[in-house]
């Protein structure tokens, strides 16, 4: 293969052809891995400001330790090791549809692969996180209920531009009410679209959550010699309410 160009892998999968390929930047001399899907490009690693921000941004919400954390989507995986550099992280669950995904990290083709894979923190986990979101199971499968201090999602291009129509119901009320129930009192869901923050989705963030905001993370292009940016909306859960016990008692969480 060129020294430029080169497609580690190339899979058929129900949601299309999947690809993985490495270009050499010509100016940098530095490797660009690629994943695509169809003629959709999923993830770059010549872009990867917004998905670090996605989690620095979710996790900086949290003002606690021991944190046990989902990160729907795989990808490159740089918002994985954006959430292990984080030493408050005591267990991480990355949940991604694509077995392939997966295999390209467990057998190092891609760069994060042995970090993600040497952290015994981290778990790989194939399955539909829209399924799983929408279950009462949630997303660990040996641990059906548990529940998490957050669920980090880069999936699909936005809430509008979605991967699959099904992902549709998670960006509706209903649909984040159901991923709120997977959280502990106070955690945070935190969600990378490539579009500029959106009104109507902001309005069912926060109807959904106590806290909402939506984060423009701004990053160089050099493609286009200008800057770039990315949304990250967080949302973050209610405390359970505290109830005065009667007389003699402390209060107790409800």
């Amino acid at each position: 293969m060129s020294l430029y160009f080169e497609e580690l892998d190339f899979r058929p999968t129900p949601m299309g052809v999947l690809s993985l390929r490495r270009r050499r930047h010509l100016t940098s001399g530095i490797d660009v891995y690629e994943i695509k899907l169809g003629d959709e490009f999923l993830m770059s690693s010549q872009f990867t400001v917004a998905e670090i921000a996605l989690a620095r941004l979710g996790l900086a919400a949290l003002d606690r330790a021991d944190l046990d954390v989902v990160v729907g989507g795989l990808g490159l995986g740089y918002t994985a090791q954006a959430v292990l550099e984080n030493t408050s992280v005591r267990s991480l669950i990355v949940v991604d549809a694509l077995a392939e995904v997966i295999e390209w990290h467990e057998q190092g083709l891609l760069p994060l692969g042995k970090q993600l894979t040497g952290d015994s923190r981290c778990r790989f986990v194939n399955g539909d996180f829209f399924a799983m979101s929408d279950s009462a199971e949630g997303f660990d499968p040996r641990k059906p209920g548990r529940r998490f201090d957050a669920v980090l999602v880069d999936i699909d291009h936005s809430p509008r531009n979605l991967l699959h129509p099904r992902h549709a119901a998670l960006y509706q009320p209903e649909g984040l009410a159901r991923l709120a129930a997977h959280l502990h009192p106070g955690g945070v869901f935190a969600l990378w679209s490539n579009d500029p923050p959106d009104d109507a989705f902001n309005s069912v963030l926060a109807g959904a959550f106590a806290n909402s905001a939506a984060h423009v993370v701004t990053f160089a292009n050099p493609l286009t010699d200008r800057d770039a940016s990315n949304t990250v909306y967080v949302g973050v859960k209610a405390d359970l309410p505290i109830q005065k016990a009667s007389s003699g008692m402390e209060p107790a969480a409800d």
